[in-house]
C-alpha cells in the first residue's frame, strides 16, 4: 500500500501548473491545495514542510511553491547520522564503496568516449605528480575528482544519488585509506594502479575493468587497503 506522502506527492502533481518553457511543477496557493485535497492548511503544511526537507519542494517568497528536484542533502544527512550513531560502521561503507566503484568502472567501460577516459587519465597523472611531489593534498583531491568523474561517465541517477549522498564518508574513506598507503610506504603503486582501471575502460573490457577497481582496493599488504 502507498505511503501517505506518495499519495500526497501524487495529487500534488495532479494539481500542479507546468510551465513549458522550464517543466517546473508549480503548487497552487494553500487555500486551493486544502480545498482540494480535504486538508486542515495545519496538516498541509506540515506535509509540505517534510517534502521540503527531502528536497522536493522548494518555496521562493513572492514567486510561490514548487515540486523540485531533490538535492543530495537528505540522504548525506542520513548517512552522516547514521554513522555517528553506529546504526552504519566504517566497514560497511568501506564494502559499499568497493561494490559501487566496482559497478561503476564495468558500466564505464561499455559506455566513456575517448574524451572521457582522456579526463579519467589526466586525473591518474595528477595524482601521481603530485604524491610525487610531495603534495598528499592535492593527490588527494585528484583521487576523489578521480571517483566522481567515473559516475559521471556512467550518468546513472540512481548510482550518483548514492555516490554523492556517501561523498562525504567516502573522501574520509579515501582519505584513511591513502593514510594507510603511505605509512605502508606503497602510495605510488596503489596511485599507478589507477591507470590500469583507466586502460580496460579505454579498451571496453568491463570485467577487466571491474576487475583492476578490486585489485585497486585490495592491492596491498594484509591488513591495508589502497585509495
Amino acid at each position: 500500500m502507498p505511503d501517505p506522502l506518495e499519495l500526497l506527492v501524487a495529487r500534488l502533481i495532479e494539481l500542479a501548473t507546468v510551465d513549458e518553457a522550464t517543466g517546473t511543477r508549480r503548487l497552487p496557493p494553500e487555500r486551493e491545495l486544502c480545498d482540494a485535497l480535504g486538508m486542515s492548511r495545519g496538516t498541509l503544511r506540515e506535509q509540505l514542510a517534510v517534502l521540503e526537507r527531502l528536497g522536493f519542494v522548494t518555496r521562493t517568497q513572492g514567486r510561490g511553491t514548487y515540486l523540485g528536484t531533490p538535492s543530495f542533502d537528505f540522504v548525506r544527512t542520513f548517512f552522516a547520522i547514521a554513522r555517528e550513531l553506529g546504526h552504519l560502521t566504517d566497514d560497511e561503507f568501506s564494502e559499499s564503496r568497493l561494490l559501487l566503484e566496482e559497478a561503476l568502472a564495468e558500466a564505464a567501460a561499455r559506455r566513456a568516449t575517448p574524451a572521457e577516459v582522456a579526463q579519467l587519465r589526466a586525473e591518474v597523472d595528477r595524482m601521481v605528480a603530485s604524491q610525487a611531489a610531495g603534495d598528499p593534498d592535492d593527490a588527494h583531491e585528484a583521487d576523489v575528482a578521480f571517483h566522481r568523474r567515473l559516475q559521471t561517465v556512467v550518468d546513472n541517477s540512481v548510482l550518483q544519488f548514492l555516490h554523492e549522498g556517501l561523498s562525504h564518508v567516502l573522501r574520509d574513506d579515501i582519505a584513511a585509506r591513502r593514510l594507510a598507503v603511505a605509512e605502508a610506504r606503497e602510495s605510488a603503486r596503489t596511485d599507478s594502479v589507477h591507470y590500469d582501471i583507466v586502460d580496460a575502460i579505454a579498451a571496453g573490457d568491463p570485467a577487466g575493468a571491474r576487475s583492476a577497481m578490486r585489485r585497486h582496493f585490495g592491492g596491498l599488504a594484509p591488513g591495508t587497503r589502497s585509495a
